[in-house]
């Protein structure tokens, strides 16, 4: 039987060697809990995982790979401590997932904000997750004020989770191997410091707020408000007329909104 052939449209580099995985394994202690694995390709991950006494679900979009994991873990797959679904990790419906569960994963470059974008909300379902990303997006995520990675994402993720770059990953990790470092992320989710109903306003916010990073937050929000807007709300907040806002951290963004939302 032949290997399935690897994809770049599908942004696929796999793990070639367990050991790798370890950092991960380790915060999500995962030992007796269930884990559902995004993009588990051959099962680098999925095999230390299982090794850890987890009782994991594949969620692979390519169905040559998830047969190829079927195949490699047979006897897993048969004992019930393996299963595996084909299915686009854009479209898992996280509110349905039995709680507790744990989530980890090698993510594509191209679909991993995105992934983490809809999982972040759910930590009533996910208390725990870790994945591998590009160096780059691991720094965006775990990046704090005037961090020159600091950005929107930044503060999607401090809103909704405590992340923590859990170890550095090189391209030679990897078959076939990346032009870039990649980097294991751990996060504990928790509730967001708003009601549920408003957190889209608030990263909508957010957005606008950083959009343009070379102006002042007055003149970034005057785009999405209006100068007089914009100027009247900051005011209230007790903002300076030349904030950016990768200088400011999530309490003072929170109160940038409140005094938005109290100006109705």
């Amino acid at each position: 039987m032949h290997t399935p052939h690897l994809k770049k449209s599908l942004g696929q580099n796999h793990l070639v060697d367990g050991a790798i995985c370890r950092p991960l394994v380790h915060f999500l202690q995962p030992e007796g809990r269930r884990v559902l694995e995004i993009g588990p390709g051959g099962g680098i991950l999925t095999a230390e995982l299982l090794a850890a006494g987890a009782q994991v679900t594949g969620w692979e979009l390519d169905l040559g790979w998830a047969a190829e994991l079927r195949r490699r873990q047979r006897d897993r797959v048969a004992g019930g401590a393996l299963s595996l679904v084909v299915g686009d990790a854009l479209e898992i419906a996280w509110d349905r997932l039995a709680a507790p569960t744990l989530v980890a994963g090698n993510l594509p470059y191209n679909v991993a904000t995105a992934i983490l974008e809809r999982l972040l909300p759910h930590h009533a379902t996910v208390p725990r997750a870790a994945f591998l990303v590009q160096k780059e997006v691991a720094d965006r995520l775990v990046a704090g004020p005037r961090d020159e990675a600091y950005g929107s994402l930044s503060v999607l993720v401090a809103a909704q989770a405590h992340a923590k770059i859990l170890g550095r990953v090189r391209p030679g990790s990897f078959r076939p191997p990346p032009k870039v470092d990649s980097a294991f992320v751990g996060f504990e989710l928790h509730a967001p410091p708003l009601p549920a109903a408003e957190m889209p306003g608030f990263l909508a916010f957010v957005r606008l707020a950083f959009g343009q990073r070379r102006k002042t937050l007055r003149n970034a929000l005057a785009a999405g408000w209006g100068r007089e807007k914009a100027a009247a709300v900051l005011a209230a907040a007790g903002v300076g007329e030349r904030v950016r806002a990768e200088e400011m951290g999530l309490a003072e963004l929170l109160g940038v909104w409140g005094a938005m939302v109290s100006a109705g």
